[in-house]
Order: C-alpha cells, then structure tokens, then sequence
C-alpha cells in the first residue's frame, strides 16, 4: 500500500471515480477497505518471499585442489587473529611434513598476512591465468596484500570488494593443499557471509580477548557460523595474561578467563590460552612467526607445535584443547 493511500485511509477519505470524487468513509467502510487493501499486500508479500526462498543459497562449490578450509574469525578487530591464523597454519604444517598447508588472507581492507610471514612482491600467473601463491615457511600464501602497494589504502565500496573476495578464492593455484587457513576480517559481515555460503569449511576458529567488549562480538561470530550451518572448532583466548620478565608478577589487563566463560556458555573447547607476551609481538612484526622462529618457548602459539591441531571433524577423537591434522573427512 501506498503511503498516500494510509494517508488517505487514516483520514477517513476514499478515492472514488478518480481523484475528484473524494468522499469521507464511515468508521465500517473504511475498516473494509484496509483489510482488502492489506490483505492484498499481503499476499503480494508472500508470493515475492517464497520467490526469493525458493532462489535457495548459492551452491557451494570446493576450492579445487583444497581437501579441508579452516577460518580464523573474531567479532573485534585487534585481538590477534592474524597472528593465530599465521601460527595455526605454520603449527599444521610443523606437526605432520606430509600435509600441505595453504594461508589465505581475506581481510581486503586491513591484510597482515604479506607482514607477518615476510613476503613481498606480485604473484606470478599459471599457464591457465590463474595466480601462484607466495611461498615462505613451507606454507604457501595469497594475500589482498599483495596485489596493492604497502602504504596504499583500499578504499572500495562493497561491490568491489566482494569481486576481490571471488577472485581470492576461485583465481588462485594453489596446487593440491590439505589445510587451506583462511585469515577473516573482523565482524560478521558480507565477506563471512560469501566465504561461508561459497565454499565447504571444515570448521572455525573464534579468537578474542578476555575483555567483554570483545567477547560480545567473539559471540556473535560464533552465532554467525553456526546460523550457516559451519562447524565451530572452539574459542583461541589471546592476550590472556601478562607476566612481568622481571618479577614475574602476572597481571589479567583485559581481565581473567572471559573467553573461557564464553566458551562454556556456547558448549565449546578453548584451543589455546595465549598471553599478552613481548616476543609474541615482535615475532609478529619481524616477519618471524614465534611458531617458527622460538619453536621450543612456552609462549602461547608456539605451544602448538608438536600437539595436533583440530580440523574440525566429529570423527577425531580430540580432548579439549588440542588439535589433530591427523585425522580426515
């Protein structure tokens, strides 16, 4: 119904034999005459919605050469899912010399994968026009990084953003890999939503803080993937805890097991507990992911390797907390 025609119906007033022949209506008349004209609405509504349901949801259609997709996702931006999604995919890799692993990075606006795994430069293109990923630290990667300059920002409305995003995920030769780690942007937008509904996912990864601000949004990630029926692995509780490296006194700066309580609420496994830790950060921005470079710490991520690392399947036999490459679809 038009807005003139409530306009019209609120004030008691129905168009007869054209817009000259204007009569009030009686309290009756016009009762009848919104039920016929909403009820006619209506219909229309539902018609036009059993149109686009029937439409369905794209057809999700592989990566060719990709066994298992694994994403990296948080609601909050800064709370180191780059960083997890980098040591993930260094951890897979590590722990089992036969599995190829693959890092994509589709965070347009914002990519950290080019930074924190040292790579530079254009992809080459295949035979079949179809980009090469970089490769460094056994794992190879793809990256929006890549293709701009460093310092150039991406100022792109959605459009084009989303024919990046297809681009990322269908473009790329990535040979035959077993574990291809997705690096998500933050939130639970059209890129979570396209890369969700377009591809098969393992399963997810929700990464946060212990800060509520940033367990609000880690939740409604995690509602996200499940409202599109994908898997979610557990919840990685970063920056957890800092220890003074002198008197070693600890301190929860964004408070004390938030994710943990989150990961119960939801009925989920903590992956891993990381601490706020200086060599974290530098190993991050020196190109040198602490997964390869400090192997043997305690600290956090580069506990990873050497334990299994979840692919989501409900056939492993996993216990909280850890993970299994070993295991397959």
């Amino acid at each position: 119904m038009g807005s003139w025609q409530r306009l019209l119906l609120f004030h008691g007033v129905s168009l007869r034999g054209g817009a000259r022949a204007c009569a009030p209506l009686c309290g009756r008349q016009m009762l009848v005459c919104w039920r016929q004209l909403s009820g006619a609405e209506s219909e229309t509504l539902k018609q036009r919605r059993t149109q686009i349901m029937s439409r369905g949801l794209p057809k999700q259609k592989p990566i060719e050469g990709v066994k298992q997709v694994i994403v990296v996702a948080s609601g909050k931006g800064g709370v180191g899912k780059s960083t997890t999604a980098v040591n993930l995919a260094l951890a897979l890799g590590a722990n089992d010399s036969s599995k190829a692993v693959g890092l994509l990075d589709v965070d347009v606006y914002g990519p950290s994968v080019p930074k924190m795994m040292n790579l530079k430069g254009n992809p080459e293109l295949s035979e079949s026009n179809l980009m090469r990923p970089l490769l460094n630290y056994g794992v190879a990667c793809m990256s929006m990084g890549f293709l701009v300059e460093e310092t150039a920002p991406v100022v792109w409305r959605g459009l084009m953003v989303m024919s990046a995003i297809e681009k990322l995920l269908r473009q790329v030769d990535w040979g035959q890999l077993d574990y291809l780690v997705v690096d998500m942007p933050p939130g639970t937008g059209d890129v979570q939503l396209s890369v969700s509904q377009n591809i098969p996912i393992s399963g997810a990864v929700i990464v946060s803080t212990p800060q509520d601000i940033a367990l609000m949004d880690a939740h409604k990630g995690a509602e996200m993937f499940r409202k599109v029926h994908v898997p979610v692995l557990g919840l990685v509780q970063n920056m957890s805890v800092f220890q003074c490296p002198k008197c070693r006194h600890k301190t929860h700066i964004f408070g004390a097991d938030g994710a943990k309580r989150l990961a119960r609420t939801l009925d989920l496994d903590v992956l891993g507990d990381v601490p706020l830790h200086l060599n974290i950060r530098e190993a991050s921005d020196t190109g040198q992911p602490i997964v390869f470079s400090q192997p043997e710490s305690d600290e956090g991520f580069a506990g990873w390797r050497g334990k299994q690392v979840c692919c989501g399947v409900e056939q492993c036999d996993r216990t909280p907390g850890t993970f299994s490459p070993s295991c397959s679809p």
